[in-house]
């Protein structure tokens, strides 16, 4: 008990088959200049069937006053995050990813960052690798305003109060003032928590000095089914807590919508087709602006020219099925 009475900072690291991140995920954050006797790293397995926790305990017999880990039957990260929150001590908390790598001062310029600013949440910038040429592609797509619109942390804002933040160092106390992660929702648990603490007047800041690398999906059909996800996770979260997500969620949406009624529009007159003749050229000619910003290779221009529209069309189809999801409930 006594050691546990030292530990003022709890990271918790959900985790599901990561063997091929995991090991990069814990050496970051053995690397930290944050005293590391001040922390403790808790990881909730959602039943690994890879080599996940052999690797973790493989570290907890290392270090063992440091590094715990705790099962989660129900497999999904908000159940993970309240496990962690329940058996934590910290006066911090800090989610991490084991899908990332933190910088060496990742921890200490969180929790500098948030007893400087007041803040009840602070995260920083999401710098996006992908390994392979399409993941690598993907990565750059993600890192895009065309490819993610205003989401600040992925598109290197500038510091301030913003309204959500990549996984987050929290306050402990927000926890008891505005609840813990919502277990319905499978994905948009961090926006969704982030609403809740604004909603209660909570402030939510992101620090352009504090940098995590995030490793994005490498293969196509991984890119697709993930995006898929995505969009069908915004429209339920969107039912289940209402004025959560923002508008950059939905038009991925509004795209797919558009491309297929206009046609059908065309039947009653055949303005539409034009209407939908000029959007299609807007969007091939921001495709093509984004794609040669981007890179200087031909061949990653013509994948990223290609990857564009598969994403954000697979991130719309993905929304028409939560859409069909809600209309069935």
């Amino acid at each position: 008990m006594e050691e546990n009475n030292t530990k003022d900072v709890s990271l918790i690291v959900p985790v599901r088959n990561e063997e091929k991140y995991i090991e990069s995920c814990i050496k970051s954050i053995l690397n930290q200049d944050y005293p590391l006797k001040k922390v403790e790293v808790i990881f909730v397995d959602g039943l690994s069937d890879d080599n996940t926790k052999k690797i973790i305990c493989k570290y907890i017999e290392k270090y063992p006053h440091l590094i715990k880990l705790k099962d989660n039957s129900n497999k999904t990260v908000p159940y993970a995050m309240n496990i962690g929150i329940k058996s934590s001590v910290g006066k911090f908390i800090i989610r991490l990813d084991a899908h990332s790598k933190y910088t060496d001062d990742y921890i200490s310029k969180c929790i500098l960052t948030i007893k400087e600013t007041g803040a009840d949440n602070v995260g920083g910038l999401v710098i996006t690798e992908g390994q392979g040429f399409i993941g690598q592609a993907f990565a750059k797509i993600l890192s895009s305003k065309f490819g993610v619109g205003n989401s600040s942390f992925r598109t290197n804002a500038v510091s301030g109060f913003v309204d959500t933040v990549p996984f987050g160092t929290y306050n402990r106390e927000i926890f008891e003032k505005v609840g813990n992660y919502d277990e319905r929702l499978t994905r948009n648990q961090d926006y969704e928590l982030n609403y809740r603490i604004r909603k209660n007047g909570g402030r939510i800041y992101l620090n352009s000095d504090i940098k995590l690398t995030y490793y994005c999906r490498s293969t196509l059909l991984d890119i697709l089914k993930q995006s898929c996800e995505n969009g069908k996770w915004n429209i339920i979260t969107s039912k289940l807590c209402p004025g959560s997500m923002s508008l950059r969620h939905f038009i991925p949406l509004f795209f797919m919508l558009s491309l297929i009624i206009l046609p059908i529009l065309n039947c009653v007159n055949l303005i539409f087709i034009w209407i939908l003749f000029v959007e299609v050229g807007l969007y091939m000619l921001l495709d093509l602006f984004f794609s040669l910003r981007a890179t200087s290779s031909l061949k990653e221009l013509l994948i990223l020219i290609a990857l564009f529209p598969m994403f954000h069309i697979s991130y719309g189809f993905g929304s028409l099925i939560g859409l069909k999801y809600i209309v069935k409930k």
